[in-house]
């Protein structure tokens, strides 16, 4: 086993032995609930990075993505009295055939045009769950008090059980990116990006590479979307389907390096406890200060380091050898 292979593994065994290292913190219900948040948002962004890192296939649609996997376990849970882990895989798949049905098309534009096009297929989805009596309409669909457990994925008293199943979640989704990136379609994916002529030139079906990759990338969102609806008991489409929601995927990839592996935990372990903290200092001032703060970050890092945060860590360790 490689030294790259035992760190990986330690870390989350480290993130999964934090409860017992330290009691006194996750007692506290408001700071565990950052921490989950801070998994479940790194999660996120990594399912984008996948596509919109590694594959330069900037998208502002996984939103969508995200909402199909909310519905699903919602629905599962909410409208059919099944299991929500049922509800999650099914929401997970049909988003990933969503997201090749849509994205075939889209991938013949290039560039901006690829992005603004998946601009509008977020306003598009958006629009059509508002006025979809089937999943709830405008209104949504509002969980009921279940028994507690892991099989219906819900807790009243503690927020822990949450926090494994945000780090279950950061688990999958951060291994299957480790294993594409260590496989060939990573080496695909990254020929693509850096030229689709040069990459087609040697045998690439860039057509191909890129369905591929965007399916997983919005098969892993949709298990977000699941967790995320488990976790607020609730799902509509404001929360889950907006431009809010799509835009979080890709500032925080963004912020932490886009195109790296660790860039997106790095991005959500600066915002969400900036936006929590500063919410519960301030109250709704706090809404508008986090913002800022993240805005200015956002600016001076594009402007300074491309490959965000990880890049401005990278180069002063490669400094001080």
């Amino acid at each position: 086993m490689t030294r790259i292979n035992l760190g990986w593994y330690g870390f989350l065994v480290a993130l999964a032995l934090l409860p017992t290292a330290l009691p006194g913190v996750f007692t506290n219900g408001f700071d565990v609930h950052v921490m989950i948040l801070v998994l479940l948002y790194a999660s996120m962004a990594q399912a984008w990075n996948l596509i919109g890192g590694y594959g330069g296939q900037v998208s502002f649609g996984h939103s969508v993505f995200f909402g199909l996997g909310a519905y699903g376990a919602a629905m599962a849970l909410v409208t059919y009295h099944g299991s929500p882990w049922v509800g999650a895989l099914v929401g997970s798949l049909v988003a990933a055939g969503a997201a090749v049905i849509i994205s075939y098309p889209c991938f013949r534009l290039k560039g901006h045009y690829f992005a603004i096009a998946t601009f509008a297929i977020v306003e598009i989805f958006n629009r059509l769950f508002m006025m979809w009596n089937w999943v709830g309409g405008a209104l949504g669909l509002d969980y009921p008090l279940l028994e507690e457990g892991w099989k219906n994925f819900m807790w009243f008293d503690t927020k822990v059980p949450y926090y494994y199943g945000a780090l279950g979640l950061f688990a999958v989704v951060f291994g299957v990116v480790r294993w594409v990136d260590g496989h060939r379609l990573g080496a695909w994916l990254r020929a693509v990006r850096e030229g689709q002529e040069a990459a087609e030139s040697l045998g690439v079906n860039s057509a191909r590479v890129k369905l591929s990759a965007l399916a997983l990338s919005a098969f892993l969102a949709g298990l977000c979307g699941a967790f995320f609806a488990q976790y607020n008991y609730r799902v509509d489409p404001p929360m889950v389907m907006s431009l809010d929601m799509a835009m979080k995927f890709v500032l925080i990839s963004i912020l932490g390096g886009v195109g790296t592996f660790w860039g997106p935990l790095v991005g959500a372990a600066i915002l969400m406890p900036l936006q929590e903290y500063t919410r519960a200092a301030w109250g709704g001032v706090g809404g508008g200060v986090d913002l800022i703060i993240f805005g200015v970050l956002i600016i001076f890092v594009v402007t300074r380091q491309p490959q965000g945060v990880v890049g401005f860590i990278g180069h002063v360790f490669r400094r001080k050898g």
